[in-house]
């Protein structure tokens, strides 16, 4: 929930009076919509639901424009964004209306996929390739020189870290990963100098980081990317945590 979170953070602090708000009606797109308006302290003009795996918006495009919100929150990983933030800048409601997303539905692996639609478009995320840590702007050259340019997404970072999560427990307890306690105890540590930059894990085995305020751009090249902006929430903990009773 925290990626949401943080987008009702920056459309609360943007000022944005009334947002329309959209996922898919399952689970996880529920949990996204619960999150978002958890932080955003305006208006929710509609609350939409779509089939899972829906790629066809105009009904939803239709409610959109009828509410006349001053953005749209969506949730909609995949196809599902790809087609929708296609379709939602076809149908000219971008000249009007602000799109907000969390950083999956806006990645680096989805930009290409989309094109120049996705300009202007915020979100937020708990790392960008620009974040000025060490470890990351490693991680990015390397993944640049092996991967022909190409930028890495959040998922890349995501299993970057956890492998050198991994890697840092494994050689904390001398290679003895049958010793189940003490290897759990290593990978409770946050020393293995993470992309993210410094964080913790909470109660609940989730991080405790920061997340970033992005828009796409394009960069000086003319390559169409993500550029960070702004931190929404410093150190932040999921909604969750505090009621979690794990040790």
């Amino acid at each position: 929930d925290a990626y949401h979170e943080a987008a009702g953070k920056f459309a609360a602090d943007k000022g944005f009076k009334k947002i329309v708000v959209i996922a898919p009606n399952y689970p996880a797109g529920k949990d996204a919509i619960a999150g978002f308006k958890a932080k955003y302290t305006g208006t929710i003009g509609e609350e939409i639901y779509t089939k899972l795996g829906q790629i066809d918006y105009a009904t939803e495009l239709a409610q959109i424009r009828a509410a006349k919100p001053e953005a749209v929150y969506f949730f909609l990983p995949g196809a599902m964004g790809i087609n929708f933030i296609k379709q939602f800048v076809g149908a000219g409601l971008s000249k009007d209306v602000t799109l907000v997303a969390s950083g999956f539905s806006a990645d680096e692996d989805v930009i290409p996929a989309v094109g120049e639609p996705m300009l202007g478009l915020f979100n937020t995320s708990h790392w960008a390739h620009d974040l000025d840590v060490p470890a990351s702007k490693k991680f990015v050259d390397a993944f640049r020189t092996a991967y022909n340019g190409r930028t890495p997404s959040i998922y890349a970072a995501q299993a970057y870290d956890v492998v050198m999560a991994m890697d840092a427990a494994v050689k904390a307890v001398g290679g003895k990963v049958a010793d189940k306690p003490a290897l759990l105890a290593a990978l409770k540590k946050t020393d293995f100098g993470s992309v993210r930059g410094s964080f913790k894990y909470g109660t609940n085995q989730f991080p405790v980081q920061d997340y970033y305020l992005r828009v796409v751009v394009k960069d000086s090249s003319g390559r169409i990317t993500n550029k960070k902006l702004s931190t929404i929430l410093t150190a932040h903990a999921d909604r969750h945590g505090a009621a979690c009773k794990a040790q």
